[in-house]
């Protein structure tokens, strides 16, 4: 039985087409009044990008709508299709808390009401009717100033029941004028106990050997074996995990075809680095996770020991799973004791005479 773990899902780009819709309709139709209909606005939402910077555009989308009151509708709803239709044990879900703020305020203001976000982002997650382990990564953002993005970390440490992580977002191509702050706040989130993953190796220009060591996951992480695969032993020896994201490279013009990905899974294979399979963005793309796997399988990137491999490595990697083994596992153990007891039962029946 497949149950899946989530490591690498926007808050911003997780919802699917029509919750959007239906939510523009109901309270921003000035939004809704752009588009003919639903199909218009589907295809608008949905269809690749020319480029990672373009495609981030429609996160400001999504954001300027998931406010402090919406965040709750879009969270529940969410929650509720990855259990459904995903068959997900365990989601990561990350934004940046401060995007989620009133803009008309002041930032000493914004950055206090990061905590109602994270506790109402928090709350909406927990639902008993669809129990996904859920828990949140808060990202810095490369456009936020030196003082959001430290204040977003020491948030991170004051909420471990609802934070597992921290993450650096925003384009990885814009990192470099400001690298040194950045690797200044990764090494602060790690003497905070903080668990740290990011957005690098991407795309060519995106490409920061000197954030590697702070990082315990690496976001994406394709260009690493695709343009310095001298690093993958290095890799390798931390124990980092690459969170790949197939669809996304379409989406944005990073790869031109799926099977553009087979060096990557067999140069990390080969080196011992663990690769976690992630959807990224799963309403932009209108995608779900096991549709990610099964992509990569038909298109001849994995075979099904490396599918079973990306599997146990989600959950192997996961910051906040709260159990020792996967929960297809312990499912399976409890269905094969079940199974042994009816066949010793049906053994244990004489025979009726005739």
């Amino acid at each position: 039985m497949s149950l899946y773990a989530e490591l690498h899902r926007h808050l911003g780009g997780s919802v699917v087409p029509r919750i959007l819709w239906r939510y523009f309709q109901r309270n921003r139709p000035d939004v809704a009044d752009r588009f003919e209909g639903y199909p218009a606005f589907e295809d608008f939402y949905t269809r690749p990008r020319n480029t990672l910077a373009e495609y981030l555009e429609l996160h400001t989308l999504v954001e300027s709508v998931q406010t402090q009151e919406a965040l709750p509708y879009f969270v529940s709803r969410l929650i509720r299709g990855a259990y459904i239709f995903e068959n997900l044990a365990y989601l990561e879900l990350r934004y940046t808390p401060y995007l989620r703020t009133p803009e008309h305020l002041p930032q000493s203001d914004r950055i206090d009401k990061m905590t109602e976000i994270v506790e109402v982002v928090g709350r909406a997650s927990q639902q008993t009717e669809y129990p996904v382990v859920t828990r949140q990564i808060l990202c810095m953002h490369s456009r936020l100033p030196y003082e959001v993005n430290r204040a977003i970390v020491d948030l991170a440490a004051q909420y471990p029941e609802f934070v597992c992580a921290i993450d650096l977002a925003g384009g990885d191509a814009q990192y470099g004028e400001r690298l040194d702050e950045f690797v200044g706040l990764y090494a602060h989130a790690r003497q905070l106990g903080v668990k740290t993953t990011g957005h690098v190796f991407e795309t060519r220009d995106g490409c920061y050997p000197e954030l590697l060591p702070y990082l315990m996951r690496i976001g994406h992480g394709i260009q690493i074996p695709l343009q310095r695969p001298d690093l993958l032993k290095s890799v390798a020896d931390r124990g980092q995990c690459l969170e790949v994201c197939p669809t996304t490279y379409l989406q944005t013009g990073t790869l031109d075809e799926i099977r553009d990905l087979k060096p990557v899974f067999d140069r990390c294979f080969d080196t011992g680095v663990d690769i976690a399979i992630c959807t990224d963005n799963a309403g932009l793309h209108n995608v779900r996770l096991p549709f990610e796997y099964e992509n990569l399988l038909t298109q001849d990137v994995i075979g099904f020991e490396g599918l079973q491999a990306c599997q146990a490595a989600a959950f192997r990697h996961a910051f906040a799973w709260p159990h020792e083994r996967p929960p297809g596992s312990m499912i399976n153990d409890m269905l094969r004791q079940q199974l042994n007891s009816l066949m010793v039962d049906d053994a244990a029946e004489p025979t009726a005479s005739v």
